[in-house]
């Protein structure tokens, strides 16, 4: 397997904002690397719009597949990366997956399982489309969040036992069922037959409010076309080879502020600690 070298992740996430995001991507990199097999196949199992698939595809000719169950979002997985070679976007749930078993070499799932209402069954059905030995990488939002990534939730939660689910202001608890702590990642993915090789706990800390900034307000004004166009190639997942990086481009200004803030944090943070996402590697047994 290629491993994928941390100066092009660094160019692939260059235009992000969300400093979670950029160890996510260093994490699913880490743990599922491109193989070299010609015939593997990755499965991003909710890929949105696409941005894995169109990593992957940036720095290997691993074959790709992106499933996702929203038709708009969809759609606009197929405008970004339904034009690259080896890339299939399928419309679906994690519940009937529509593959044959054993088919995948690594499963991607990543901000997913928190907006699934049964996450024993879709693990269930990720387990039966691994192959014996595949991984299935899995990032979700940590119910310990960090207070300043979200204040509006934390002081919801603290002080009433609420949250907010939806809008601007809906912040980490955005259509979500749940966050999670760690026993309960770690029971449903045993339950499904997988074996946990790795944890790993990370961004602990933040800009005040980043959450609802990059996606209460920045991703709104973004997919709405309302930012010049320099601006929204410095602030596109999809367009990183566009951004010239000049600090000129109030974007690059403001994503080198956040780079600051993000620098005590690390990539292994202590499990205990409040932290914006919690992963798990597992296995499926090879026999």
């Amino acid at each position: 397997m290629a491993a994928v070298d941390e100066t092009t992740i660094a160019h692939l996430t260059r235009n992000e904002a969300d400093m979670a995001f950029k160890r996510r991507v260093r994490t699913i990199f880490e743990w599922i690397p491109p193989p070299d097999d010609t015939e593997a196949v990755i499965l991003d199992g909710g890929c949105g719009r696409g941005f894995y698939l169109n990593y992957y595809r940036y720095v290997s000719n691993v074959k790709l597949v992106g499933l996702e169950l929203d038709a708009p979002i969809a759609h606009k997985a197929y405008a970004n990366v339904g034009h690259l070679p080896d890339v299939t976007i399928v419309r679906g749930n994690l519940y009937h997956l529509p593959f044959p078993d054993g088919f995948f070499h690594g499963v991607i799932l990543s901000e997913i399982l928190e907006h699934v209402d049964d996450d024993d069954q879709a693990l269930r059905e990720v387990y039966r489309v691994l192959k014996p030995g595949g991984v299935v990488a899995i990032t979700v939002p940590n119910a310990n969040y960090p207070f300043l990534w979200d204040p509006i939730n934390k002081a919801l939660e603290t002080l009433f036992n609420r949250k907010i689910r939806s809008g601007p202001l809906a912040g980490i608890w955005a259509n979500h069922v749940r966050l999670y702590t760690w026993p309960d990642l770690r029971m449903p993915v045993t339950r499904a037959g997988l074996v946990i090789e790795a944890e790993r706990a990370f961004t602990h800390w933040s800009f005040p409010f980043i959450h609802n900034l990059v996606y209460g307000l920045g991703k709104p004004l973004l997919e709405g076309g309302f930012l010049p166009a320099k601006m929204a190639n410095a602030a596109d997942r999809t367009t990183f080879d566009k951004n010239s990086g000049s600090l000129l481009n109030p974007i690059n200004l403001g994503l080198a502020i956040l780079n600051l803030f993000d620098k005590p944090n690390r990539m292994d943070e202590p499990l205990d600690r409040s932290t914006v996402n919690l992963c798990v590697k597992a296995r499926k047994p090879a026999t």
